[in-house]
């Protein structure tokens, strides 16, 4: 039998509880190196999740602009204009990607306050039949009163968008007002005013009647002016290409068709714009980090040197050390991201929350730096472990 001494093969176990011995017996020292990475990591979170969350809010903004709106009609510069057919509308509804469709048609007649002004006069208002399902598709809303339904676009009803009401004197409509107004030499009723919709400034300074009504009263054909749609967004530009062909295929070149808003073409300036500051806030962070608990490290293997002699001389080998001082980088890495995952996650939601923006914590930043945590572990902890166990046992207790 040989009389050499074999080294013991330290467990998974073993190895975490020698790893855990420094931080469980110099806890101020450990949480104070868990700290720095903490802060390292919730600085991360921080600098991702409140720009995330303000860009949600930005985002959302935009979009109620209406990022993902179309709107088609015929190509000006003919006498006379082209007129869409009047199926227009279902035809673009069968198109996969519209969400909503409606119209609008220019019933070519004038609006007057009361019957004694100007019969030519019109405050350079316009009159426009309106489909009942005009509001959902331009994210418009009532300022006052109430919309065209199935009841009252048969009547002689007018709805008012916000600069013909503030033209035709209409201030106040509480109910029982019973203000009226002059359409072809017809008296309408108003029974709501709109609020501004800044992508659809025709609606503003026009007087929107119903489409049944326009038939019957204003002499209109049911051939739409405008049409508008809402659509998939990231599918907008496939949708307009195909719109003058399905709206009218037999001559798809009297058919124009708007291109996609400022709005959206802001909003995906801005997404990419915050993509590039997260991935360069968060490097920065996570490089902090890292040397914060490589510095740590090297300190904590200077401190122990006489721990390492005796270990040394009591038979542990180079291998069973640099487990050791890396076992302990993880740990206090691990540690310090989680708790600073924690504290970011809280910072955002607070800061979020105060400014009134949707709570918005990227899951991507909050697992890169979990396992970046673990990660820096591992790296800042090489070096002081390859440095511990080079020392000599000699060398190592003769330290004072």
């Amino acid at each position: 039998m040989s009389d050499l001494v074999r080294p013991v093969r330290l467990s998974g176990v073993d190895l975490l509880d020698l790893g855990l011995l420094g931080i469980r017996i110099r806890k101020v020292r450990a949480a104070l190196s868990a700290l720095g990475i903490s802060i390292g990591i919730a600085t991360m979170l921080v600098v991702t999740g409140i720009p995330a969350s303000s860009q949600h809010h930005l985002l959302e903004q935009l979009s109620a602009l209406g990022t993902n709106t179309l709107q088609a009609g015929p190509a000006p510069g003919q006498d006379p204009p082209p007129l869409l057919p009047e199926q227009a509308m279902s035809m673009v509804a069968r198109i996969g990607p519209v969400i909503d469709v409606s119209a609008v048609a220019n019933t070519n007649t004038v609006i007057r306050r009361n019957d004694r002004t100007d019969p030519d006069d019109g405050s350079g208002l316009s009159v426009l039949a309106a489909r009942t399902d005009l509001l959902p598709v331009l994210n418009a809303e009532m300022a006052q009163g109430r919309y065209l339904d199935a009841g009252s676009e048969k009547l002689p009803t007018v709805v008012l968008g916000s600069v013909a009401a503030s033209r035709l004197g209409v201030a106040d409509l509480s109910p029982g007002s019973g203000f009226q107004v002059v359409i072809d030499g017809k008296w309408f009723t108003v029974i709501g005013v709109l609020r501004s919709i800044p992508l659809s400034p025709d609606i503003d300074r026009a007087a929107l009647v119903g489409w049944d009504a326009a038939r019957t009263l204003l002499r209109f054909t049911g051939h739409p002016t405008v049409i508008y749609m809402r659509v998939e967004e990231d599918q907008i530009e496939a949708v307009r290409g195909v719109l003058p062909a399905t709206i009218d295929p037999e001559s798809p070149a009297d058919v124009v068709v708007t291109r996609p808003s400022d709005a959206l073409a802001a909003k995906r300036v801005t997404q990419n714009s915050f993509s590039a500051l997260f991935l360069g806030l968060a490097g920065v962070a996570l490089l902090v980090g890292g040397i914060g608990v490589a510095n740590t490290m090297v300190i904590s293997v200077l401190e122990r040197r006489p721990e390492i002699g005796l270990r040394r001389a009591l038979g542990a080998n180079r291998g069973q050390i640099r487990a050791q001082f890396i076992t302990e980088s993880i740990a206090l890495s691990a540690l310090g991201g989680v708790a600073g995952t924690l504290l970011g996650i809280l910072a955002t939601a607070g800061y979020a929350h105060a400014q009134g923006w949707p709570i918005v914590v990227p899951v991507g930043p909050a697992l890169a730096g979990l396992g970046g945590a673990l990660l820096i572990g591992v790296l800042a902890g090489v070096y002081p472990a390859v440095r511990a166990a080079r020392l000599m046992p000699t060398e190592a207790l003769a330290t004072p």
